[in-house]
Order: C-alpha cells, then structure tokens, then sequence
C-alpha cells in the first residue's frame, strides 16, 4: 500500500493513502515502491514480490504504461531460458525538482519516481542576502517548470539549517532567518506544484534509510557534520521530524560546555565541540570565517604534517563526537549508527579516542553489543538524494498516481 511518509504534523508511523480513488491504484502505487527501491528489477521478481500472477503483472504494466507512469526494457541476457524485462520509470512520466542549499551553494535537480536526481544547474555561493539567492535558483526552477510542463508534481527542498512547518527558520552561517521558501515557485496559477522544505540532515538520514548504508535497518540514526551537527532518527524508512519538522537537531543538545553561548540562543550546544569551531579553539587559533573549509584544509594538513598539537585538537574533537553518539543510542536504541560529511573524516582522524569515548558512553547492557557505527555511502549528495526522495513520496501516494493518471489523454 503506498504511504504518505511526511506530513507537517509528523507521523512516526506512515498512514495510507485512502482518497476515493484508492482502490483502482493500490497495486500500481506498490509496484512503484518495488521499482524504487530495487532498481533493475525484472517484471518477473515484482510479480512475485507483489504474490500477483504473470497475466496479472502483464496487465498492470499495460495500465500504467498508458498513463505514463512505468516503462519496461528487456533484461541483460543470463543464459537459456525465457527473457525477461527490467522496470523503470516511464520518459514522460511524473517528476520533482529536488533543491539544495548548502554551506558551499546549491544545487537543482530532477528526479523521476525512480528518485535518481539528475543535477541540472549548480550554483557555487550563497550570501548573507537570501533574495537575490532564491531569485537566482527560482529562475532555474521556472526553466525546467516551462520546459517539462504539468510533469513537474512538487519541489522539494534540502537547506543547511533550521526548519519549522516547512519554513526555513535559522540558517547561522549566512544569518537568515525566517525565510519562506515558497518563493522559489511562481505560484500565478492553482496547479503550481507544492513547495516541500526539510532539513539536510534529516532528508541524508532518509537517503541512507532508504538506498544507503542503512537500509533495511528498522531503526538508523543519521549524524552528519558541516558547521555543526544535525542527524534524523529514521523508524522503518520513516524520519521522525517531530510537531513541526523541527527534530534532528542534536548539535543543540547540551553536551557541550555550558559557559559557551551557541549562535542558535542555547548555552553548552555540542555542535561547539565536534566541527571547525572547536578543533580552532583546540589549536589556538582565531575563530574561523568558515569552520568547514577550515576543518578540511586541517585534515590536508594532517596528512603530511606531523603536529601533535593538531592531533591532540583531532583526538578531543573524536572524544566528543564519540561520547554524544553513545547518549543519542542510549536514548534512541538504534539498530544502527550512519554518518555524513564531515563526521566520516573527524572520525577517521582520531579512531581509538572515539572508540574509547562511545564505549565509555554506553549503558552496560549495551556495551556487549553495541550499534554499528558505519559511514554512509551517499557522503554529500545525501540531502539532495533524501530531497529527490521526499518529493516523490509525495507524488506516488495512491491519490496523487490516481489525479495523475486522470489527467492523461
């Protein structure tokens, strides 16, 4: 049955799509998860998955081909035996535009129901001006709007900072606030496509719950580092974003030192000792203008220069990064552990620091066997992949397959 994964008021658990329509495509909206989520697929392995017969999996290929939803293609040949054929998202089908914003620009993409996205134009600043930013991208979105036509269904959005009911409420870096992220549509007509807006580190949770390092884990916990640290828990493909889109952001949680103030308001944020900031503070140097390109040029430096003061600047950072991760598995009991961007290299930097510290965290009862900790495999593409994969959640619910296909010649 498809599912509607996010909604404003978030549901831990996805509810089914139940509209008027529900019935005639509730095998088609199943079909597509099987392609989705197995990409290559034969018609014969989604038939079975499906518990359909070949006659009946023949028919609903037919049904959907017509109204532009899948494609098939034959199989690579693997022996004798009877051929086979692959599904794909069909070339006239559905799509979403999948935007990034980011510490170093933004991207934007199109993604099929298959959720691969494809970059269209990359831009590569921001600044302390959101207008003339959104502006610029919103061009790019109008382009691709005009070029494919009503094929466009949402647009769905990744930003590097604070979210609240689909608005972009802090991005400290670039010192926005409060933005409306709904401008980078047009809307001058009722069928402009729903403007989707989440965090970058919850939608790089969902892209590894879903095609990375974790899937088919029940429970994973997502942690990704840029300036500062956010993650999602994801519950069975499902991120848990809280009342208002706002959770994940654990970098505020006070494990920090509680004399030092936090751009985000709160005192002793752990996001003050895991990124640039703190390997900075650990080195003596000045605050750096930008903690992310700071943090990469050290881990240069690293390579060749033997400093025991950088290291020992590494091994604290590792400790503390360690030792949070083993409080957020003590609350969350997670199956598994991923990390992104700059948590992978932090780590990596000073193992046995952040060994020691995570298993010094943990509860006893989890020490014999505690959660996996992996590096995700979509490192900084994880937000726009958890965008592209939002947005179609939202277009092949069982009632958005049945408007689209009402709406084909």
């Amino acid at each position: 049955m498809s599912r509607v994964y996010w909604k404003c008021k978030n549901d831990l658990v996805s509810i089914p799509s139940t509209g008027p329509s529900a019935g005639r495509w509730l095998t088609a909206a199943r079909l597509i998860e099987i392609v989705r989520a197995h990409p290559g697929v034969t018609r014969a392995s989604a038939a079975q998955d499906l518990g359909i017969r070949s006659g009946a999996a023949t028919e609903l290929l037919a049904r959907m081909r017509r109204v532009d939803l899948l494609d098939e293609s034959p199989a690579p040949a693997q022996g004798r035996g009877r051929p086979t054929t692959v599904l794909h998202a069909h070339p006239a089908g559905p799509l979403v535009i999948a935007v990034e914003l980011s510490l170093t620009g933004w991207r934007v993409a199109t993604a099929a129901i298959d959720a691969e996205p494809h970059v269209e134009q990359v831009g590569s600043r921001l600044s302390s001006r959101p207008g003339p930013v959104l502006a610029e991208i919103s061009g790019v979105v109008d382009d691709i709007r005009r070029r494919e036509g009503d094929r466009i269904r949402a647009v769905s959005v990744s930003v590097a900072g604070a979210v609240r009911d689909d608005r972009l409420v802090q991005f400290t870096p670039l010192d926005w606030h409060d933005v409306d992220l709904s401008a980078l549509v047009a809307h001058e007509s009722p069928t402009a496509p729903p403007v989707l807006v989440g965090n970058d580190a919850t939608l790089a949770g969902l892209a590894e719950a879903r095609t990375g390092s974790a899937r088919g884990v029940g429970t994973a916990l997502h942690l990704i580092i840029a300036v500062g640290l956010g993650g999602a828990l994801v519950v069975e493909g499902v991120p848990v974003i809280g009342a208002h889109g706002g959770a994940g952001e654990y970098g505020h949680v006070p494990f920090g030192d509680p004399t030092q103030l936090c751009p985000c308001g709160a005192h002793g944020c752990w996001d003050l000792t895991v990124d640039g900031r703190a390997l900075a503070r650990h080195r003596g140097d000045p605050p750096p203008d930008n903690p992310l390109r700071y943090t990469y040029e050290l881990l240069d430096t690293r390579r060749t220069d033997d400093d025991p003061a950088t290291q020992k600047a590494f091994d604290r950072v590792g400790s503390s990064l360690g030792r949070g991760i083993a409080g957020l598995v003590n609350i969350h009991d997670p199956d598994m552990v991923t990390l992104g961007g700059l948590a992978v290299p932090l780590r990596a930097a000073a193992p046995e620091h952040f060994d020691t510290a995570y298993r010094g965290g943990l509860m006893s009862f989890r020490k014999h066997l505690p959660p996996e900790i992996v590096d995700g495999i979509h490192g900084d593409d994880g937000p726009l992949h958890g965008a592209a994969l939002r947005g179609v959640d939202h277009i092949t619910t069982v009632d958005a397959i049945a408007e689209w296909a009402d709406r084909r010649p």
